[in-house]
């Protein structure tokens, strides 16, 4: 139970900071001047949830072939990349931004088809592939799942009630940092192991 619960913590922290200014989040915004806030946290959800268990299945596979110094090592330098994508920065083009406001029919289905759409190779799900070669599939599943669905709900509570943004370079040098501890902590734990 130790190991699910801190996989559970871990994942939900990282997927949270990661989608903080993301342009999933940006899409959750869109969506939710467009449709009713449930209609969107469901199609976000059900999104999430099977991109991310395709995510924990690569990982744990990955992580049951290497060996868990080079995982280490590979996981740090990763974390470190997804540091700089998130100094970058993510921007909804004109067109995702057409395309989300235009969606006609179900809610749930234009907006989970969108969310699965975009999350295909992106950072977080990239980080949620690094996350579960280092614990659990099954907390990282769960966390990392629940850790987005929060982040484009609170963008959803930004977007709709509050009428203004977080401030971006604020979230965005935070995420970074934190990316870059989660990054040198693994190269060391890498190195550590591999003596």
């Amino acid at each position: 139970m130790q190991g699910f619960l801190a996989a559970l913590g871990i994942s939900f922290a990282v997927i949270f900071v990661a989608e903080l200014g993301d342009k999933s989040q940006l899409m959750a915004m869109t969506f939710a001047t467009r449709f009713k806030t449930l209609p969107v946290l469901i199609g976000i959800t059900v999104a999430t949830a099977v991109v991310h268990l395709v995510s924990v299945g690569i990982g744990y596979g990955l992580g049951e072939a290497l060996p868990t110094g080079w995982i280490s090592l590979i996981a740090g330098v990763a974390f470190l990349g997804f540091g700089a994508w998130t100094l970058r920065g993510d921007h909804l083009t004109d067109e995702e931004k057409g395309k989300a406001e235009r969606s006609t029919g179900s809610a749930v289905l234009a907006v989970g088809g969108a969310f699965f759409l975009a999350e295909l190779g992106d950072k977080t799900m990239l980080a949620t592939i690094t996350l579960a070669t280092q614990h659990g599939w099954f907390g990282v599943w769960v966390g990392s799942t629940i850790g987005m669905v929060a982040a484009d709900a609170l963008a959803i509570l930004v977007g709709r009630y509050l009428g203004r943004h977080l401030p971006e370079r604020v979230i965005k040098y935070g995420a970074a940092a934190l990316f870059a501890i989660f990054g040198i902590w693994l190269i060391a734990e890498g190195v550590i192991e591999l003596r």
